[in-house]
Parts: structure tokens; sequence; C-alpha cells
């Protein structure tokens, strides 16, 4: 039995996320549908982690295992492709090594936010309209902040089952993409669910005068998720990128 990673990208919009869950339909369920459908024999996969419902995925890594042998690449490429539907790409299927785990070996994860200050037909389902504009300099301020944070209880959903809320971000930052695009990046070695959102939620409220940066750091060590601002809108959220050890991979590509 061979241990195999796949690389895909999907919408979140169709989907109610990315976990398999009873009476609706979810991103993981679709392409172990596929891959059983192709493969012949019952696929079951392991993502390396959980998107909301609407969230999207510029990059996801799941794996599975499986004995048999492969069609040929390209003509299953094709296969699981079409039989996914168009709001999911796959874009490998690499073996790795047969201890390699999608979810417990990325190293670090990344996810975007977008903030539309322009109402345009072209970007709605895939950003957040802010007609009012933001500081985005306040902004970058309180996200400095994050940086030095270890625990995230502020920002993580309630009554979850994370064990613990202790993440180490590596990078919080917010950049204009053209002149009515803001982009919100974070890196973390893992996230909470709703974390993202609720930090962004929270960060527009400092880009809206209505918490100062003191506030900011009072959310954070009061612990509650309470405190901190509303979760935002799922569409607007990628998962961006997910690093792991080269050290796991065994033929790539």
């Amino acid at each position: 039995m061979s241990r195999y990673f796949i690389r895909l990208s999907y919408r979140g919009a169709p989907y109610h996320g990315w976990q398999v869950q009873p009476n609706a339909v979810s991103v993981q369920e679709e392409v172990e549908n596929a891959f059983s459908t192709v493969l012949r024999v019952p696929v079951s996969i392991v993502g390396a982690g959980r998107t909301d419902t609407g969230v999207n995925a510029r990059c996801m890594y799941a794996h599975f295992d499986y004995e048999g042998v492969f069609p040929e690449k390209n003509r299953l490429m094709i296969s699981l492709n079409r039989l996914v539907g168009r709001d999911i790409a796959i874009h490998e299927v690499f073996q790795v090594a047969d201890d390699a785990h999608a979810r417990f070996d990325a190293t670090e994860r990344t996810y975007k936010y977008y903030v539309a200050f322009e109402k345009t037909p072209f970007f709605y389902p895939l950003s957040w309209y802010c007609p009012h504009g933001l500081d985005l300099s306040k902004m970058n301020e309180a996200s400095k902040i994050l940086v030095d944070t270890k625990d995230f209880t502020s920002f993580a959903k309630l009554h979850s089952d994370a064990k613990t809320n202790i993440c180490n971000v590596t990078h919080a930052e917010w950049t204009m993409e053209g002149d009515s695009m803001a982009v919100f990046t974070i890196s973390a070695d893992r996230f909470l669910r709703n974390m993202v959102r609720a930090i962004v939620g929270t960060l527009v409220d400092v880009g809206r005068g209505k918490v100062s940066l003191n506030d900011f750091k009072k959310i954070i060590q009061e612990k509650d998720r309470c405190s901190a601002g509303q979760s935002m809108p799922g569409e607007a959220l990628f998962l961006w990128d997910i690093k792991y050890p080269t050290s796991i991979l065994k033929d790539k590509g």
C-alpha cells in the first residue's frame, strides 16, 4: 500500500465546507467520489485541514492510500477533473513517504482575505465590499501584535473541539493590490476554526476607529470570543498555501 498526496483548489460557495457531513455536499465528499470512480475502489482521503462553508482554497492538500496501478497520468487528471466539476480542480497526484500526513506534517499554512473598496460586478463573489475605506496603517500596527500572540482563544469558535488555542503566527500584514483591493495575509503553523475571519472582523473595527490598539491588546488578553469583532463572510477568504518538509516527498510530479 502506497501513500499519495493530492494538490487541489476549489471555490467554496457551492459546498458546506471541506469535511464530509450528513445531508450536505462537501469538497471532501466530491473528491473521494471522483477518485473512487476512477480507481474503482473506495478511496478515503485526509485533508490538510478543514475550511468552513463558503471558504475558498487556492491550495489544499490531502492524502490517500492505494495499492493498485494508476491510469496514465494525463488520462487520470482529465477523468478526475471531469468528475469533480467546475468548482474543484485537481492539480497533482504524487507519491510521498508511507508515513507522510497531509495534516500533521504541514509546517505552515497561509490565508488571504480580500476587501474591495470599489463596487464591481467582477469581484463581489470572492471579496468583501467595504465602501467607506479603512485605515490600513492602524490595522497593520494591530496585525504586528498577532505575531507576538500565542493564545488565540478570543478569535476561536465557541465550543470547538480544539485541544489547544495556541498558534504560532509568523506573518500578518495588510497590503494593497491596485487602487481598490486590500488583502490581509496571515501565516501560522496552525489555525483554529473561524480564527482568520474573527481576526479580520476585529481588525476591520480597528480600521474604522471603533477599536484602538490598546483595545485590541485587551481583546486578546481577555480570551473571550464575545469581546472580539464579528466573523467576516467566508467567500472572501482563501486558504492560499501550505508548506511541507521536502523530506516527506518521494516522487513529486
